[in-house]
């Protein structure tokens, strides 16, 4: 699925957000950890186990109102193949769903390893006679720091299986200045660069909507910067962490959309997924919180933008 399905998807909600699934074992509820635990044990087994039930609740709550799911694979990697097992079913689960499913992997090497994540990520692996579909995710996150040799590889798949992916180019965390900021050439700076490689790393491969295969990632943090990255990037789609619990709000995250709403999707992750914490009920209502932490986060972006 390219940026022209997410992009429709997101007209179709009328909701331009993206759910992050990064849940640990404390973020679930303790009525789902408590069964996995007495069905597994307090292993790893079990806990990957209440990583997957905790997601589908989270999934049957919101795949009529939110577009798109972005699991982060360092939750799941951190279980071992326990946790990773648990993020294929979880991806499956997203699809079959309608979900658009944007693997948070920010893989960045290159040569024949590149290769190999994007096989594993977006293609299909050879064995034997066929070639199998792994996680099988719509669109991944990248770190093209090391130039397109870590991105091309991606964008060959994608170019074969109408996917797409998004590169940093100004994140959200505090550090990112450090190196981002920095001056480089007359006047501009090393995201600046950054931003005009993804442009021209994607350039031909404009859909229907006028972006390319190569999104960016520009954090709602910045948000002087992001009325910069979306000025320079007119063809490409953004991702827009930070919102929420970093700091972001949707008055920052407008300078990311440009006409009729288009171009670009914000995530949330714990503002949505642990929105049970606050309600007093010890997780019972987790579905009901995470849908209306959802509609919020909707109505709050969308009181300065329209999706058309």
């Amino acid at each position: 699925m390219s940026f022209d399905a997410l992009q429709e998807k997101i007209i179709a909600c009328k909701n331009p957000t993206v759910v992050g699934l990064d849940p640990k074992p404390e973020y679930v509820p303790p009525h789902i950890r408590k069964a996995c635990y007495e069905q597994y044990g307090e292993t790893l087994e079990g806990a990957a186990e209440a990583l997957y039930r905790f997601n589908c609740g989270l999934m049957d709550a919101l795949c009529d109102l939110v577009p798109a799911v972005k699991p982060q694979s360092a939750y799941y990697e951190r279980l071992g193949w326990r946790g990773m097992e648990a993020l294929e079913r979880t991806i499956r689960y997203a699809k079959a769903k309608g979900f658009f499913v944007i693997a948070d992997i920010k893989r960045g090497d290159i040569g024949s390893t590149a290769e190999a994540y994007a096989d594993g990520w977006l293609g299909t692996t050879r064995v034997g006679e066929q070639d199998l579909s792994v996680f099988d995710a719509d669109c991944v996150t990248l770190n093209g720091y090391m130039g397109g040799d870590s991105v091309n590889p991606f964008l060959k798949v994608c170019k074969q299986t109408d996917k797409c992916t998004f590169s940093l180019v100004k994140t959200s965390n505090p550090g990112s200045g450090e190196l981002q900021n920095v001056t480089a050439g007359a006047g501009d700076t090393v995201y600046g660069l950054m931003a005009d490689l993804i442009e021209k790393w994607g350039a031909g491969t404009e859909g229907k909507y006028g972006y390319t295969m190569a999104g960016a990632v520009a954090g709602a943090t910045h948000p002087d910067e992001l009325k910069q990255i979306r000025a320079r990037m007119p063809h490409t789609f953004l991702l827009v962490p930070g919102y929420g619990a970093q700091g972001g709000t949707a008055e920052d995250v407008q300078y990311a959309f440009q006409a009729k709403g288009r171009g670009a999707i914000v995530n949330s992750s714990r503002g949505i997924i642990c929105a049970w914490q606050k309600t007093g009920k010890d997780g019972a209502d987790y579905q009901e919180a995470a849908r209306n932490a959802a509609i919020a986060m909707r109505d709050d972006i969308c009181r300065f933008i329209t999706i058309e």
